[in-house]
């Protein structure tokens, strides 16, 4: 089964997640405060108050706080009146991101977040406190991050939440039974693709759960990031041509971040050129049952308290 869904997605993959043309890319960015996790895709939006955040194991795997310096160079540059702030926080400990977010609700406002950060480890490495660095990062750290400040955006006018999944999710079906990757062969790629299912089991889950916040996730299409090199060198190599800018993979999470457009569409959709897609291939068994929806929040929720 696994074989099947991975020929279908990679023919899908390359007749929709390659390039393409972006005549619509948004220009004219509102004034918002918006918190973004993860500097992988060059976004730059223009607005008067933006949180940028990363994750040490996002980009290079050695990195350390002393790249702090190369990561404001990122930055959009500043003008009279702009507030742009950087928090180095480690994404997959969550006792860090908890702590951050009890300083940010003291200091900030926020009407969006979104969840960029994020990582693909090749082999199977724990955290200090003992978590695979693939689930903590892109599914715990996501859990604890979002769930903390739900509290900060129920407070503001028209507040969303958009997280940067995968198409890589549509070959994996959620399990639930063995979510740090302890039973089985390990396989990186495969691991990341379980983390983005969970990321899209989480983003339907809150939308039922908070129907004030207009919750989104979506697939950026393939793009040619220094993830992507890294972390794929081969998929990178074959097809480097035809992959998509950044400014492309960015244009829909901008759109569902700030377009009056995108908050008209129902939430908790899973979108790709901004548009709702489904969240699994034809025949290919993904499906899973609310019990085991419920299960992973259980779990994640019982994470995230022990590490409060």
């Amino acid at each position: 089964m696994l074989l099947y869904r991975s020929a279908v997605w990679f023919a899908k993959g390359l007749r929709e997640y390659t390039k393409r043309l972006c005549s619509q890319l948004l220009t004219a960015i509102p004034s918002v405060a918006l918190l973004l996790p993860g500097v992988a895709m060059n976004l730059r939006p223009r607005t008067s108050s933006l949180m940028t955040w990363t994750s040490k194991s996002l980009e290079e795997p050695s990195w350390s706080p002393g790249g702090t310096a190369a990561l404001e160079k990122q930055l959009p540059s500043r003008s009279p009146g702009e507030n742009i702030f950087l928090h180095i926080v480690d994404l997959s400990d969550p006792k860090t991101v908890w702590k951050f977010v009890e300083n940010f609700k003291q200091e900030h406002t926020l009407n969006v977040l979104i969840n960029n950060a994020g990582c693909m480890v090749n082999e199977r490495e724990l955290t200090e406190d003992g978590l695979e660095k693939n689930f903590a990062t892109n599914t715990l750290g996501v859990y604890v991050l979002t769930t903390a400040l739900i509290p900060v955006l129920e407070k503001e006018h028209d507040p969303r939440v958009v997280t940067v999944s995968s198409g890589g999710m549509l070959v994996q079906k959620l399990n639930t039974d063995d979510l740090q990757s302890e039973r089985t062969a390990f396989d990186g790629t495969m691991v990341y693709a379980q983390n983005k299912r969970q990321q899209v089991v989480l983003t339907e889950q809150w939308a039922r759960a908070h129907p004030t916040i207009h919750f989104s996730c979506m697939h950026p299409g393939w793009v040619d990031t220094p993830g992507v090199r890294l972390s794929m060198p081969g998929f990178h190599a074959r097809l480097g041509a035809r992959l998509r800018s950044e400014a492309q993979g960015a244009d829909t999470v901008l759109w569902l971040a700030l377009a009056p457009t995108a908050a008209v569409q129902p939430s908790g959709r899973f979108f790709q050129d901004r548009k709702p897609v489904p969240t699994h291939l034809p025949f290919a068994r993904t499906s899973s049952s609310p019990a085991e929806e419920e299960k992973l929040i259980e779990i994640l929720e019982e994470l995230a308290q022990r590490f409060k």
